[in-house]
């Protein structure tokens, strides 16, 4: 019994062990509590930005939105006024460059508009009211067809006998259903129906005027507005590029491209829907429905509605056609004529006049329309093209709002060899291989070009994700993918190599993508015609499997390194080399060395510190250097132009312009030729003229060394065997556009082009200049000692200076070089269009 009792000391003592452990716990609670709070502060600060950021953008675009919605009223007058301007503004300044004032050029545009518009509602009316009066002759036919058509319908048909089923088992089933539920009968209900007492002549009247005061208030303020904006345009574009920012350049660049392309866009419009509503009037005219003009007309302003207009045009005429002829062979005409104009416009003449004048894909115009419908009504879906040229120019232009610039554009988002680069990381080289394949026949079939632009693309992508984004199993993906890519563009394009040892050995350096880079040289030099082997460097080792292969006296060994730093690996292996095969000459290819930045004399230092015999950056250098090596007297090449088709009618062109014995031709070229050198900030531009011998360069601003320019003359060697002559202008007067070579020492066309590399020129660009019918006469270049690339502005800029020469010397008129770009970007070496 004493055991089980509590001793009073040991509880005392417990109690005091357990108030310790607990005062304890209470500090080290006290200490954690500053490191707790700045714990929570920190995540509380970092953890929820983005989602904060997240909301704030989707508040900021649902005010946006509610704006848009309940502000309709002021919106879309403002928005039509605007758009009003747009098509009237070249009216006005065309008046105030003939000396009228401001003020009266504008009243004089809108009441002409007025005017044209009141014309048009007259014309419009008098053909309504003469169709209304010829209507009721066309009741019988209307009634005859309506007949025949209930009568057609009610006739025996292929399921009438399991209709007949399903309508008896479904009246038995509501039958069934009646006896179960058995409702009560209740009194009769008496069905009261109100008549409308007749309204009096100016009730009517009165009901038609309020109609009619919603849309004329519209028209009113659209009026208004678009006077003010015409009045008012240069100080609401200063306060539109006050409030884009301080940034003048891409705000200045933004209004126009914004302006450029909805004018162009409406005049556009304009000629489509004209095309098409001269040719739908006079074929309803030859066919006989009556209203053959008005329907032309509907036809042309509902073309202004994407989508849902051409169908609303489209059944006016052939409901007429139904009314008018007894039978349908009228109906049958027209049906057939508004499908062939449909099919002509949206095939041929729409893609001719549009071209990429908005820039919009086609899903962003669909999804625009949709949006603007919805907030704005048919007015939106009217405006729903212009308002979205708008945003995607604001996104092109503003890097917040970027996201627009690839939701809403057509041009392609990703560029070829990250194409080829992502469809190798989803493990589908086919598509890679067809992307490949197609790149090449672009490049008129030149592997090389391939190789050299996107095939080294891919490749360097593949570099750079190696250790930072790329998984085991993505770079995987990218070396199989990349061996089959090779494999296809082999089997397409294969070798053409001469019986024979071969002399040249293609190496990678280290790792499989420096292998892959080998094979590429490897098929360039078997496609020229040389024998080629392809190994990778472990043939080096004492413990390789594989057999290392014999190299001889003379013959070279490239190759080739995808790392960005691969000096030390180089230099250790060009030793290996020198030891394996000490009679071998050495080619280094380093793909990721910046060879802008590097001179042929650096280059060469770097080679002899490496154990090289040469040094490349370059698919095509690295070509032109085995091809030097090997006593090749074909290298470096410099491939001749063709001759051009209009040759002596070009020369006769020139000759009967006075343009070479001209001292005005000159004094302007060498004003254009300054302007130039100063616009583009560079070294040396000039102007050509190019006869049957020679390129006679009537004018230069600039040099590139302190004692060495341009030559006056550049010869023409025109080779009667093979038809071609080798002046670089060539290119331009063969292909009649613009020209670009970013670099020459590493292009394979112009790489010998003595005339250039013996004053050093690495960058070249020239623009054709033409005469009235299109003869092109010279041209205006740039040249500069470092390699360089003019974007697509800029070369078309350089196109329309080369226009002024003949403009301010002959004072002809040269149409304006298209402000879109081709969808596919300019590469080094590659023609480019004005």
């Amino acid at each position: 019994m004493g055991g089980e009792q509590n001793n009073p000391a040991d509880a005392s003592q417990a109690a005091r062990a357990r108030g310790r452990r607990e005062g304890d716990a209470s500090r080290h609670a006290i200490d954690r509590a500053p490191k707790l709070h700045s714990a929570i502060r920190a995540g509380s600060g970092d953890l929820p930005v983005a989602g904060i950021r997240v909301f704030l953008s989707l508040g900021i675009a649902a005010l946006v939105i509610a704006a848009l919605y309940f502000g309709r009223s002021v919106l879309v007058p403002l928005a039509l006024a605007v758009l009003f301007s747009f098509v009237l503004n070249p009216l006005v300044s065309m008046l105030k460059r003939w000396g009228v004032p401001k003020i009266l050029a504008v009243v004089s545009v809108v009441a002409a508009a007025l005017l044209v518009l009141g014309v048009a509602g007259l014309f419009v009316g008098n053909e309504v009211r003469g169709l209304s009066e010829q209507l009721p002759s066309y009741q019988s036919n209307i009634r005859a067809k309506l007949r025949d058509l209930r009568t057609q319908i009610r006739a025996p048909g292929m399921f009438d006998g399991a209709k007949k089923t399903f309508d008896v088992v479904q009246r038995e089933v509501e039958a069934a259903s009646a006896e179960s539920a058995q409702p009560k009968r209740g009194p009769t209900v008496q069905k009261v129906q109100v008549v409308p007492t007749e309204k009096s002549s100016i009730d009517q009247a009165k009901l038609a005027l309020e109609g009619a005061m919603g849309p004329l208030s519209d028209a009113a303020l659209v009026l208004v507005f678009a006077i003010f904006i015409l009045l008012d345009r240069e100080d609401l574009r200063d306060r539109m590029l006050r409030l884009w920012g301080q940034n003048l350049h891409r705000a200045t660049d933004a209004m126009d491209e914004a302006g450029e392309r909805i004018s162009r866009y409406l005049s556009m419009q304009l000629l489509v829907n004209v095309s098409y509503g001269i040719p739908m009037a006079a074929g309803l005219w030859l066919i006989g429905v009556p209203g053959a003009l008005l329907w032309g007309a509907l036809a042309s302003v509902m073309r202004f509605v994407p989508y849902v207009g051409p169908m609303i045009s489209a059944l006016f005429p052939l409901a007429l056609a139904f009314a008018v002829d007894p039978g349908w062979q009228l109906v049958l005409w027209t049906l057939a004529l508004i499908v062939v104009l449909e099919l002509i416009s949206n095939n041929v003449v729409e893609p001719w006049l549009y071209g990429s004048s908005t820039g919009l894909s086609a899903m962003s115009l669909i999804v625009a329309a949709t949006f603007w419908t919805a907030m704005w009504g048919p007015i939106g879906l009217i405006m729903s093209t212009p308002l979205t040229v708008c945003l995607l120019v604001i996104g092109k232009y503003l890097p917040q709002l970027a996201f627009l610039d690839i939701l809403l554009g057509s041009q392609p988002v990703l560029d070829e060899p990250t194409r080829i680069y992502q469809r190798l990381l989803a493990d589908d080289s086919d598509e890679a291989s067809d992307i490949s394949l197609q790149i090449v026949q672009d490049k008129d079939d030149s592997v090389q070009a391939f190789y050299g632009g996107a095939g080294v693309a891919v490749l360097r992508m593949a570099v750079g994700d190696h250790s930072q984004a790329a998984t085991a199993e993505h770079r995987l993906r990218v070396v199989e993918g990349m061996d089959e890519v090779l494999d296809e563009l082999e089997e397409q394009y294969p070798s053409t190599r001469q019986p024979g040892e071969p002399r040249v050995l293609s190496m990678g350096g280290k790792w499989e993508i420096d292998q892959l880079a080998a094979r590429m040289v490897a098929h360039c030099l078997e496609i020229d015609g040389y024998g080629v082997r392809c190994a990778s460097s472990d043939v080096l080792s004492n413990h390789s499997a594989v057999e290392r292969p014999q190299v001889q006296r003379g013959d070279v060994v490239c190759v080739s390194w995808m790392s960005t730093e691969p000096h030390a690996a180089a230099r250790n292996l060009c030793r290996r080399i020198r030891r394996a095969w000490p009679h071998a000459r050495i080619v280094l290819l380093l793909w990721n060395l910046p060879h802008q930045e590097l001179s042929r004399d650096q280059m060469r230092d770097q080679g002899e510190k490496l154990g090289a015999d040469e040094i490349t950056t370059t698919l095509d250098a690295a070509v032109g250097e085995v091809r030097a090596l090997l006593g090749d007297s074909a290298a470096p090449v410099f491939e001749p132009a063709p001759r051009p088709k209009n040759e002596e009618k070009r020369l006769k062109a020139l000759e009967s312009s006075g343009a070479l014995e001209s001292e005005p031709f000159r004094q302007i070229s060498q004003q254009v030729a300054k302007r130039a050198a100063d616009i583009f900030d560079i070294p040396l531009a000039a102007v050509g003229l190019i006869d049957r011998t020679q390129e006679h360069i009537v004018a230069m601003h600039g040099g590139l060394t302190d004692d060495d320019a341009l030559p006056d003359e550049v010869p023409r060697r025109f080779q009667h065997a093979h038809g071609r002559d080798d002046a670089l202008a060539s290119f331009v007067v063969a292909e009649d556009e613009t020209l670009q070579v970013a670099d020459l020492k590493h292009d394979h066309r112009f790489a010998g082009n003595a005339a250039f590399n013996s004053v050093g020129v690495r960058f070249y660009a020239a623009a054709p200049i033409r005469d009235k019918a299109g003869m092109v006469l010279g041209v205006l270049c740039l040249a500069d000692t470092a390699p360089r690339e003019l974007d697509k502005r800029e070369l078309r800029l350089l196109q329309a200076m080369a226009n002024d020469v003949m403009e301010e010397w002959k004072g002809i008129e040269l149409p304006e070089p298209e402000m879109e770009a081709p969808a596919n970007s300019a590469t080094v070496g590659q023609a480019v269009p004005d």
